[in-house]
């Protein structure tokens, strides 16, 4: 990922028509609020968070096409099928990058989850294409592992749905070529952010954890679960905190050098979820609960609403990977009682404040900007509204 990193730092399908009107209706009933703080302020607290309802399933469908229509372009044949890119911003000045157009795909494919939408999964197809015919197959060339690996989870995801076996070799051969220039015994273990082996970052080994066990799901090898677990119990070794934080990296000299995101806070907790599955006596679900704890408490402001995350336009997007594996943990862990209002209060906030074409921004406390976003930022409101619809 080519990202600045820190010191510490169906069941509704409508047409274009329909949608235009609609959106001109809720956006006109969308009303600017007072806010005591932009999301991105912490507290240290949150305060009890009265039950809302979420976005319906149909406005999470709507969302996601509507995304689709600010971004999706469709540049020709691949084979018998069709190849796809999406642009980086809504003036398309260029198509995203490598991990930021990997992570708009999962969006895609979070929501063909919940709304099971013929057109959504043709979409994320055509994009893998289109990954494919920018990148090719092996991404090798390519310094940054935690890409590789976004990429590669991607895949592994898409797979499942299609059942491709390109999509599995694909996820196979780029985790195997990173585990191979990537993990060693230096600081006990866990993978290299780079190959210049200058730190082991949580964004490359918590998404790498995940995707290893879901390999091992698609392939039947083992040796995928064992590495699975090596990575998670490095992590939690090295970077995870008893209060739930998990660090960012740590440098080559053993010291940690960043902070917590949400979206390694997200990813931990995805691998604590899955990995739960096999190892039940691990404590892993509940360190992905102590996860949670700290990131409702300790990164959300007092009303609960998660933090902006505007430093660089590369962390604009985190929070969609936040609300991916948050929800799927509460879910899979029964854990509704406990998260379901906070998560669902994020949905709500995100989708209250959504632009003119139906489009949110990574600011849950304010309108969007009917003048420019772009389509990383702009995948938060998305996956939040059709994560909730997971548990």
């Amino acid at each position: 990922m080519r990202k600045t990193h820190y010191n510490q730092s169906h069941y509704l399908k409508l047409s274009l028509p329909v949608i235009g009107a609609a959106l001109l209706l809720w956006a006109c009933s969308s009303k600017e609020l007072g806010h005591p703080a932009t999301g991105a302020t912490r507290t240290g607290k949150t305060e009890a968070i009265a039950a809302v309802a979420p976005p319906t399933k149909a406005e999470a469908l709507l969302a996601m096409q509507c995304y689709n229509n600010a971004f999706y372009v469709q540049y020709g044949t691949y084979g018998p099928s069709y190849k796809a890119y999406y642009y980086s911003d809504v003036n398309h000045t260029g198509r995203m990058d490598f991990w930021r157009q990997a992570e708009a795909i999962e969006t895609l494919i979070d929501a063909y989850t919940i709304n099971n939408d013929a057109d959504l999964k043709n979409k994320f197809v055509y994009l893998y294409n289109g990954m494919r015919d920018a990148y090719g197959l092996l991404w090798s060339s390519n310094s940054y592992n935690d890409d590789v690996i976004w990429g590669a989870l991607m895949c592994i995801r898409a797979f499942q749905f299609t059942n491709d076996g390109g999509m599995k070799d694909m996820a196979k051969n780029n985790f195997d070529m990173v585990w191979a220039r990537a993990w060693d015994t230096n600081l006990g273990g866990g993978l290299w952010w780079t190959t210049g082996k200058t730190s082991k970052n949580a964004c490359v080994n918590a998404p790498a954890a995940i995707c290893a066990v879901y390999l091992y799901q698609a392939t039947g090898d083992a040796g995928y679960l064992t590495k699975a677990k090596m990575i998670q119990d490095w992590m939690v070794s090295k970077l995870y905190g008893s209060n739930g934080a998990v660090a960012g990296a740590m440098n080559a000299a053993g010291a940690i050098t960043e902070g917590t995101r949400t979206y390694t806070q997200g990813t931990f907790i995805g691998a604590c979820n899955l990995l739960n599955g096999y190892y039940p006596t691990a404590g892993y679900v509940t360190m992905g609960k102590n996860a949670m704890n700290y990131t409702k408490a300790s990164m959300c402001n007092s009303a609960g609403l998660l933090p902006d995350e505007y430093d660089t336009d590369d962390c604009q997007g985190f929070k969609a990977i936040f609300a991916r594996w948050a929800c799927r943990f509460v879910h899979d862990q029964a854990l509704q009682s406990t998260y379901a209002d906070w998560l669902n209060y994020n949905a709500e906030e995100a989708w209250k404040y959504r632009n003119s074409n139906g489009l949110m921004w990574g600011q849950w406390w304010h309108r969007t900007s009917d003048t420019y976003v772009n389509s990383f930022e702009t995948t938060c409101g998305v996956a939040m509204m059709n994560g909730v619809w997971v548990f």
